[in-house]
């Protein structure tokens, strides 16, 4: 990271980060193009490494890029306020920010499934406790990122 001065690495204030981001940005390779797509999610940390669960349709690009190549990008925000100034050049803004790597797949198990929901509903609610009928589980598709690396920024 080039401005070492905004760099977050104390653990639990990258995971503060992480709990009030709403939209997770996936970044696939498709053909040497890349396909961005915005997705909510729900998230955990085991052992110092975090895995995000998403969820979508059963077929689509996501999920052919993602069994074609699995390595992925992605980035997170929160917190955006424009800094006004008095000249153009002064402007900025304010956020926090994280962009990572890792690698996303198809999650098979059924448990693994309601646990990757539940955790994704846990996040977007706050509401834990959640029921899922088998035929929901069955109709969507689970998958997971699990990280690599990830930077935090703070420009407040």
């Amino acid at each position: 990271m080039r401005r070492k001065d905004r760099e977050i690495t104390d653990p639990a204030k990258m995971e503060d980060v992480v709990r009030r981001c709403v939209c997770c940005r996936i970044g696939f390779c498709d053909q040497g193009e890349v396909y961005i797509v915005p997705l909510n999610f729900g998230y955990e940390k085991k052992d110092g490494v975090y895995t995000f669960y998403f969820h979508g349709a059963r077929e689509g690009r996501k999920i052919n890029l993602m069994q074609a190549s699995p390595r992925v990008g992605f980035e997170m925000d929160t917190g955006y306020a424009l800094s006004p100034a008095d000249t153009a050049c002064g402007y900025g803004a304010r956020f926090l920010s994280i962009i990572g790597n890792g690698t996303a797949s198809i999650v098979e198990d059924p448990e693994e499934k309601i646990h990757g929901l539940s955790l994704l509903m846990e996040h977007n609610t706050g509401k834990k406790d959640w029921t899922f009928e088998p035929e929901m589980v069955d109709a969507v598709t689970v998958f997971k990122l699990t990280v690599s690396d990830m930077s935090c920024k703070e420009h407040l």
